[in-house]
């Protein structure tokens, strides 16, 4: 009797190992990383044949930062319906459509009464500005930025940069969305409802994509500086080997 119930003790323990097994795989699928898309070039245009490498990743970030602004409007619209509300638009979208335009465009924004660059940030984040609250302040942030880069949205051969303006640019974005977290309007509250960390969670999706402006402006300052040093390194060094490193001839 000791033989069939040793081999079926060993029949059952190859069953439960092998479905413990199954059980281990399953929850390794369970925990596999999602999806979250991938990197894509952008495509190839003619225009760039006039871009170096650098003018090409000031372009780049450019697009990215004025993206990341119409962003955030579309998320500041939907924590502040009531902003879009005081504008000419019918809907959060129209809204963010004529705004889209207005910064990509670079066309005057009434509400702002002709004020630009960092005149018109301090007038979007003033507590007594009655009107969109959310367009004039991506509005104004998007030129002040644009004004730092020269005025321009895309950069060739022969355009340069100021990697002070940069650097201050991204100091101003950094005082810009301390302004919005800190001030009050004349009812005792916030300007503008962003960030929030509470019981019903933690929402710190507008620090990020503000962080992520910051830092691109913040390389491009650096690396800008950085060009110039090098070229000037380069230089020295295009000097120093045509004299001192060269070979000798030997008969």
């Amino acid at each position: 009797m000791r033989g069939p119930f040793l081999l079926l003790l060993r029949g059952l323990r190859g069953r439960w190992a092998g479905m413990a097994a199954c059980c281990v795989l399953a929850g390794c699928a369970s925990n596999a990383p999602t999806p979250r898309g991938e990197v894509k070039g952008a495509p190839t245009h003619a225009a760039e044949l006039a871009q170096s490498d650098a003018n090409r990743m000031a372009t780049l970030a450019m697009q990215e930062n004025l993206d990341g602004l119409l962003r955030l409007a579309d998320k500041l619209y939907r924590r502040n319906p009531g902003e879009w509300r005081k504008g000419a638009a019918t809907s959060r979208e129209q809204a963010l459509e004529q705004l889209r335009t207005a910064v990509l465009q670079r066309q005057p924004w009434a509400p702002l009464q002709g004020r630009r660059d960092i005149a018109a940030m301090a007038l979007a984040l003033a507590p007594e500005f009655a009107g969109d609250r959310v367009a004039a302040f991506i509005y104004a942030t998007a030129d002040m930025i644009v004004t730092a880069h020269g005025g321009k949205t895309e950069f060739f051969l022969l355009d340069g940069m100021d990697a002070q303006h940069l650097y201050n640019a991204a100091r101003n974005v950094e005082t810009a969305v301390w302004l919005l977290a800190q001030r009050r309007n004349p009812q005792g509250q916030p300007l503008l409802l962003a960030d929030e960390i509470g019981q019903q969670g933690r929402n710190l999706s507008f620090e990020r994509e503000f962080g992520k402006i910051i830092a691109r402006l913040d390389l491009l300052a650096a690396f800008t500086t950085e060009k110039y040093r090098r070229a000037a390194i380069s230089y020295v060094q295009g000097i120093v080997g045509g004299t001192f490193l060269q070979f000798l001839p030997v008969r």
